[in-house]
């Protein structure tokens, strides 16, 4: 077996609708087809393919399963994604990565799943 690529995230939702209006209004997914599963849920996509899957219906675990400590996404245009998360009111982090400079951007989404967006060193460092 060889590892070929990364297929999708999936995410619990507490509220399905208020997690797709964050997934399509601060990373610019879209929603796309799903299979007619008995549970409530979405499949987000970039481009064509679904890469992250949002399940709702049932209650938030009180302990959450799993190590995965986040999920890290290729992006563009810092400037934009900044200012989107700021006139949202989501608090965030941006670091620098040392040695390669390019852009990290942290930050959580409504149900405090963490999000890491990764940019290219030739973006301008954004303004406040």
């Amino acid at each position: 077996m060889t590892i070929e690529g990364m297929n999708h995230f999936t995410v619990l939702s507490s509220n399905l609708e208020r997690s797709k209006t964050f997934y399509i209004n601060i990373l610019g997914l879209t929603e796309g087809y799903r299979p007619p599963f008995a549970f409530p849920g979405a499949w987000l996509y970039a481009g064509n393919q679904a890469i992250l899957h949002i399940m709702a219906g049932r209650p938030l675990p009180a302990n959450a399963a799993g190590v995965i400590d986040h999920m890290a996404f290729t992006a563009s245009n810092l400037q934009v994604v900044i200012d989107t998360l700021k006139q949202s009111g989501i608090h965030y982090e941006l670091h620098r990565l040392k040695g390669l400079e390019s852009w990290q951007l942290f930050f959580h989404d409504p149900d405090g799943a963490k999000m890491e967006l990764d940019f290219p060193a030739s973006e301008p460092e954004p303004g406040e």
